[in-house]
């Protein structure tokens, strides 16, 4: 799929490869912030491999920029994962670990599993989207035992406050709530 993520994307330094969790988050948050700052939405993701911290595919909230509702971060991170590895599935290439700036929504909570991602960590929570006015849809609580049934790891709050301070930039700067 030819889906191109803004280019300053491409100029935000990576973490190194051993990068600790908070490393890696705050590389997402990073991206996030700066689409904010650039009037996209206040999501990022990013796609690393568990065993050598290689990124594999990372996003950015594109819904705005190409008026398509399911560009999440995630959806846009799995799609560039997938595309690099040219596979529809992240699974027969390694373990892989998908970091967000948020909690999934309904929508890519049901495309992780899907993905072949072994790992989900997350920062902000459900509620912390919702306080600003994202409907994040009906998702089955609690959530994350959808995926860790489905032997899918589920780390929260990773760097939460500093993912709440990204959401509300994006509602003090007068951004838009597309869905709320």
């Amino acid at each position: 799929m030819d889906l191109e993520l803004p280019t300053w994307v491409h100029d935000v330094p990576l973490p190194p490869a051993h990068a600790t969790r908070e490393q890696r988050m705050q590389y997402v948050l990073s991206l996030a912030a700066e689409n904010v700052r650039r009037r996209g939405g206040p999501f990022a993701s990013a796609i690393f491999n568990i065993e050598t911290g290689a990124c594999v595919g990372k996003g950015v909230n594109l819904v705005q920029a190409y008026a398509c509702s399911i560009l999440h971060a995630e959806m846009v991170a799995i799609i560039a994962a997938e595309s690099a590895l040219t596979s529809y599935s992240l699974s027969p290439h390694g373990d892989f670990e998908l970091f967000a700036s948020a909690e999934p929504c309904a929508m890519c909570l049901g495309a992780i599993p899907w993905s072949g991602v072994r790992r989900v960590v997350c920062a902000a929570r459900d509620e912390d989207v919702r306080a600003i006015g994202f409907d994040e849809g009906v998702k089955p609580q609690p959530w994350t035992e959808a995926l860790t049934s489905r032997g899918i790891e589920v780390v929260r709050d990773v760097l939460r406050s500093e993912a709440v301070s990204v959401l509300n930039a994006y509602a003090a700067s007068g951004g838009i709530i597309y869905n709320g």
